[in-house]
């Protein structure tokens, strides 16, 4: 997943071995990548993105059910998060092996960009859970689930850890993070949310988690210049392009790491307004950080305050 991942827990237990539990989640967390990185030219995904269209492809249940959520959220946004615009991703070289942050880059002609995006929509990809296989309707259609592949490993990390019998735990994969229980002190487990500035890494807010995911996504780390402009690596699935670079974050709770992954960029697409009033209309638990000039303006739906106030 090109990231590191961090697990605190705790029990009573005397059975329960950490060196025992880090080989569980490895191995975990390599079968997961085996299916689904696009890393990995032989993984399930990587094989299905290069097999023609118009045919079923056998993926494991896995991969089916992640792909299936994808979907789900595709519909559910209205397009705002959706697994396919990859393509899109390098036209405006974004991903792996393009320019540094920050570099200037020249925008793809008109003619190019709606060329790619004919490429990219998930209404041309299907899901079949049984027996688990994908579907694609043109050749071209690529796939990639990390925006909610790694929401998804921790999901399946924190199923490992209960079915291990571990009560308390905390997990981050990558910034995603998933916490049960409570600390060895009998508090909350605490996790800090980081400020929207790209010149440097702080805490702009701690937040108590209990029994709940989290997951931020922003639009301030990585960038690229193009006429004097600075646009952010998201893709607004609708128009093509990238977002303009604003210093914006989001911050979603939500009962699953995937469902938290899978909303956040969304909600960034979606912009402010829209995105707070879905989030109200959906009973979402969202944090905003809006830039405004120098300061950072904080707007939290009610889902988020009355999820925050309960676990402090």
């Amino acid at each position: 997943m090109g990231t590191r991942y961090s697990i605190k827990c705790w029990s009573d237990d005397p059975t329960i071995k950490t060196e025992t539990l880090q080989a569980d989640v490895d191995k975990l967390l390599d079968e997961i990548n085996q299916q689904m990185s696009t890393y990995r030219p032989e993984s399930e995904l990587s094989r299905f993105n290069a097999a023609p269209a118009g045919e079923w492809f056998a993926v494991s249940a896995e991969t089916a059910f992640v792909t299936e959520r994808a979907l789900h959220f595709y519909r559910l946004t209205n397009g705002a998060s959706d697994v396919t615009v990859g393509p899109l991703v390098k036209l405006w070289d974004f991903g792996p092996g393009r320019h540094s942050v920050g570099a200037r880059v020249n925008a793809p002609s008109a003619e190019l960009l709606a060329k790619t995006k004919s490429l990219t929509g998930g209404e041309h990809l299907e899901v079949r859970l049984d027996p688990p296989a994908l579907y694609k309707t043109i050749d071209s259609l690529e796939v990639d689930l990390s925006s909610i592949a790694k929401g998804y490993a921790v999901d399946a990390v924190a199923d490992l850890l209960a079915a291990d019998g571990l009560v308390n735990y905390m997990i981050e994969i990558g910034g995603e993070v998933r916490a049960a229980g409570v600390r060895q002190d009998g508090k909350p487990w605490r996790i800090g949310t980081e400020a929207p500035d790209p010149k440097r890494r702080g805490i702009h807010r701690i937040i108590a988690l209990q029994d709940q995911s989290l997951a931020t996504s922003g639009d301030y780390r990585n960038f690229r210049v193009i006429d004097d402009n600075k646009v952010s690596h998201i893709i607004n699935p609708k128009t093509g392009r990238p977002l303009p670079y604003r210093g914006w974050s989001v911050t979603l709770l939500a009962p699953t790491c995937l469902e938290a992954d899978a909303l956040a960029t969304a909600l960034l697409v979606m912009g402010e307004e829209v995105g707070y009033n879905w989030c109200k209309e959906h009973d979402v638990a969202a944090l905003f950080l809006i830039r405004r000039g120098k300061e950072i303006v904080e707007i939290a739906t009610p889902k988020f305050q009355e999820m925050t106030s309960k676990a402090e």
